[in-house]
């Protein structure tokens, strides 16, 4: 007897899960035409057996493994999950959804890859379980680019100062050299160009100069 059905938006209702074992279901779902949601709900009338969960499992199209999607169960028979090109964020709907990816339903040789959606009734603590590790990985996941991106500010930092020291030591030759050719306030236009001249003859012949000393 079916036990659960699947809602894609502007598609028929399916009920015809196959039965991989007492309580284990899958739902093969064409990807083309392209979705971004499904639902699923137990049937009327369906109710789980007591202390279980169902736990909704999807084999995205290309992939090889399946990914937890979240669960239903007797106190909350529905959930609505978000499908994308980006795994990440909740989904609104289920006991701790997740958000999977239907983009590209194409296979290499063209045909139309499906959706493969499983649903295993469990026991509800370990779905409760899975559904906690689930969000521990995510959280994680969410977090080492923010890190990244603080280690790059750091760097971007660093590298701040060292290219403000070497422009005060670019400034700093030029000086020096302009005011050997006089005390006046005015120096000749052929001094800055001669003083060019000079300054990149030296970073060509010892592009490190700069940083080793004060740029004498």
């Amino acid at each position: 007897m079916a036990s659960f059905g699947v809602i894609v938006s502007g598609r028929p209702v399916l009920t015809d899960a196959q039965a991989i074992s007492q309580t284990q279901f899958a739902f093969q779902i064409p990807s083309q035409p392209s979705f971004s949601h499904i639902v699923v709900f137990l049937l009327p009338g369906i109710t789980l057996p007591d202390g279980t969960a169902a736990a909704v499992y999807a084999q995205l199209p290309g992939a090889s493994d399946f990914k937890l999607l979240g669960a239903i169960a007797n106190e909350k028979p529905s959930a609505i999950f978000k499908v994308n090109n980006k795994v990440g964020g909740p989904a609104g709907g289920g006991l701790g959804d997740e958000d999977a990816m239907v983009d590209e339903g194409t296979s290499a040789n063209g045909a139309t890859v499906p959706l493969a959606l499983g649903i295993s009734v469990e026991p509800a603590q370990q779905v409760a379980a899975a559904l906690d590790q689930k969000k521990a990985q995510d959280a994680a996941a969410s977090a080492t680019p923010n890190m990244g991106q603080g280690n790059e500010l750091v760097l971007r930092g660093q590298n701040t100062v060292t290219t403000k020291v070497l422009a005060q030591r670019i400034i700093k030759n030029c000086y020096d050299f302009l005011t050997s050719w006089g005390t006046g306030d005015t120096v000749p236009l052929k001094a800055f160009q001669a003083w060019w001249t000079k300054f990149e003859n030296k970073i060509e012949r010892d592009p490190g100069f700069l940083e080793r000393s004060d740029g004498g």
